[in-house]
């Protein structure tokens, strides 16, 4: 995890260095819905490479956001989820949701 003094001083700055990349808001979104295992996330993730979702994943652990749940098993069995500081960034996809449908709307029009 970032100290506050690695962090940027704006807060969208922070936001966007946390989260920013397209394959990181696609991963967070997947994330809310259940645990997914490493080959599910990158089956569904239409384009993403394995180093790009291994580096995302581990970016996201150590900020904090992704818990990665290695359970005791032949094979091993690895699940991926959101910590509660993952959770609590919902409110933005929610929003970057609404605003999509919106645009599309209008696009339509």
């Amino acid at each position: 995890m970032l100290t506050k003094e690695e962090l940027p001083a704006c807060p969208v700055a922070t936001t966007v260095q946390l989260i920013g990349s397209k394959w990181k808001l696609l991963i967070l979104r997947n994330l809310q819905m259940r645990p997914w295992r490493f080959n599910e996330l990158r089956r569904d993730l239409e384009g993403i490479s394995q180093k790009v979702l291994t580096d995302s994943l581990r970016a996201m652990e150590e900020d904090g956001i992704v818990i990665r749940t290695v359970y005791p098993e032949v094979p091993p069995r690895v699940e991926y989820s959101l910590f509660p500081l993952g959770e609590s960034m919902k409110p933005i996809l929610d929003a970057m949701e609404a605003w999509g449908t919106e645009y599309k709307k209008k696009l339509q029009q």
